[in-house]
Formats: C-alpha cells, sequence, structure tokens
C-alpha cells in the first residue's frame, strides 16, 4: 500500500472513531441537558436519584452503541475493530472518571462501574448491527 494510501486509511480510521465517540457523548450531555431544563434531573450541582441515575444510564447505552455502529460504519476497514477501539477508549474514559470521582459525593458508586463494564460489550453490539445491515444488504 503507497504511503499516501496508508495516511489516508489512517486518517478514515482516526475520523470513525472521533465522530462516533463525539456523537454518543453529545447525545447523552444534550439529553442530560434537556432532563435537566425540563425540571425531570435537579439542577446541575444537587443530588440525583438512583432512579434519575438508571434513566442516565439507560440512554447512555443506547448512545454507545449508536456511538459504536457509527464508528463502524465510517470505518474504511475492519468495523469491528474500529468498534471496539471506541469501545476501549469508552472503557478508560468510565474508569478514570470512576477512579478520580469515586470520593466524592455526586452519584452512586454503581453508575461509573456499570457504565465501565458495559463499554465494551456496547461497542460489539454497535459493530454488530452494522456487520449484520452489511451482510444483509449483499444477501
Amino acid at each position: 500500500m503507497s504511503e499516501a494510501r496508508t495516511s489516508r486509511h489512517w486518517g478514515r480510521s482516526i475520523f470513525a472513531v472521533v465522530v462516533g465517540i463525539v456523537v454518543g457523548a453529545a447525545l447523552s450531555l444534550g439529553v442530560d441537558e434537556i432532563l435537566h431544563l425540563a425540571g425531570v434531573y435537579p439542577p446541575w450541582g444537587r443530588a440525583m436519584s438512583d432512579g434519575l441515575f438508571a434513566l442516565a444510564t439507560a440512554y447512555r447505552l443506547v448512545f454507545s452503541v449508536l456511538g459504536c455502529y457509527l464508528i463502524a460504519r465510517l470505518a474504511p476497514a475492519h468495523p469491528m475493530q474500529h468498534a471496539l477501539v471506541g469501545g476501549a477508549i469508552g472503557l478508560v474514559v468510565s474508569v478514570v472518571g470512576a477512579v478520580s470521582t469515586w470520593n466524592m459525593d455526586i452519584g452512586p458508586h454503581w453508575y461509573s462501574v456499570l457504565l465501565a463494564v458495559t463499554a465494551l460489550p456496547c461497542a460489539w453490539l454497535g459493530g454488530r448491527l452494522w456487520i449484520g445491515q452489511t451482510k444483509e444488504r449483499a444477501a
């Protein structure tokens, strides 16, 4: 493979991963803000109940799958590997977030642990959904 083609491939790979992560994060933070403005969530900086953290977990899992689906869809090749890279980045960010906030009273520990534990399964599911669609189209 030529050097220009290789760098273009790397560029498209990085683009796919960044876009998927940004979309997943933007959707999560956007819904957070909407729920705060709507009064479903308390104002920023105030404690939330476990039930509200369960709601946040639910849509974060969906958006994580969607983000990794997008990564797989935009990947120039090997969509599952790209989706799993996105999941690995999500895992690292979740673990760093859990460790850095563990002794702060900003939410239940299960929330940050669950986000870390589900990062790779969500990534796999997002990649699998894209691969399944491409196989359907080919049939």
